[in-house]
């Protein structure tokens, strides 16, 4: 056996008696997140009381003994490039980079290079979190190619744990600044549960069985009586739930040609969103640190021939 392989013997008590398997792994073992210790039961690497479980809702009962054989992360296969990276921040454990437009978070199929992660393992070498499984650059969330903004990077895997715990319970403070189609009066909130679309798989939609999506937006200013400047504030972060939840108001994002009409009054390349403010608690400070971004100049000049 490799010898990098760790097995984890759990004991089965009264606090995790009933309770499913894959919950149980990921609050007794630290680096686990439930979708990791999902793929180690597909995987045949979960036993109970000797025998292979591979359904994660089994519920446990006391006396029981889990045992979870961890394997090496794998390596993630994707070369370092020195792209340059405007960095909010830096510590020991985590980085604030405020990523432009046009540039995509993580590799795949059409984008194997140029990408944040290609950059990251040039900047920070083998200093990142290899959570789930995979030795991967400390990506936490994401955000679109085309969105601009202030994303959190994880150097370790304590750190990545922290962090996603707090996506998790929503507790991260993320405020986007856009631009809307149409006028819009009075601020809001839109709650409508998202899902992947069953007609478009690449787009998302606001589907009855989807998972729970709230954004809060605030009107900052009316342009030209066509447009609106607005600031949403997420209390949840599902994919494109910004611009899925104002185009189901019928104010869909400015240069939004997905979700919003084709042709577009502007060359904004892509939707006019901005990531412009991130907080949270600092992994290991335990403190909560709040980061601010400047509107990107292509944002400054639309407002400024807007108004």
């Amino acid at each position: 056996m490799d010898t990098n392989v760790q097995i984890i013997s759990i004991p089965i008590d009264d606090s995790y008696a009933d309770r499913r398997i894959d919950a149980v792994m990921s609050e007794e073992i630290a680096e686990l997140t439930r979708s990791h210790a999902q793929k180690l039961m597909e995987q045949g690497l979960v036993q109970c009381n000797g025998k292979v479980l591979t359904k994660p809702s089994t519920k446990l009962k006391v006396g029981d003994i889990l045992e979870v054989t961890i394997p090496e992360p794998e390596p993630l296969d994707v070369l370092p490039e020195d792209i340059p990276l405007a960095i909010v921040y830096e510590d020991d454990d985590i980085l604030i980079i405020n990523k432009p437009k046009g540039m995509v978070v993580h590799p795949a199929p059409g984008h194997a290079s140029g990408t944040l992660v290609n950059a990251l393992l040039h900047h920070c070498g083998e200093r990142l979190s290899g959570i789930n499984g995979v030795v991967r650059p400390g990506i936490v969330h994401r955000i679109d190619r085309d969105t601009t903004g202030l994303l959190v990077v994880c150097k370790n895997d304590t750190a990545h744990l922290s962090l996603s715990k707090q996506l998790s319970t929503h507790s991260i403070t993320r405020v986007y600044e856009c631009i809307t189609e149409g006028v819009i009066h009075d601020d809001g909130t839109v709650d409508a549960p998202i899902a992947r679309n069953p007609a478009d798989r690449k787009k998302m939609s606001i589907q009855p069985g989807g998972r729970r999506a709230v954004t809060h937006y605030h009107v900052k200013e009316v342009l030209k009586n066509r447009y609106t400047y607005v600031s949403c504030k997420l209390e949840t972060g599902r994919t494109h739930q910004i611009r899925v939840h104002m185009a189901s108001i019928h104010h869909p994002l400015l240069g939004d040609t997905v979700y919003g009409r084709q042709k577009q009054p502007f060359p904004t390349e892509g939707q006019v969103l901005h990531a412009g403010v991130l907080g949270f608690i600092h992994p290991t400070s335990g403190e909560y640190v709040e980061f601010h971004a400047p509107l990107p100049e292509y944002f400054e000049h639309l407002l400024a021939k807007l108004r």
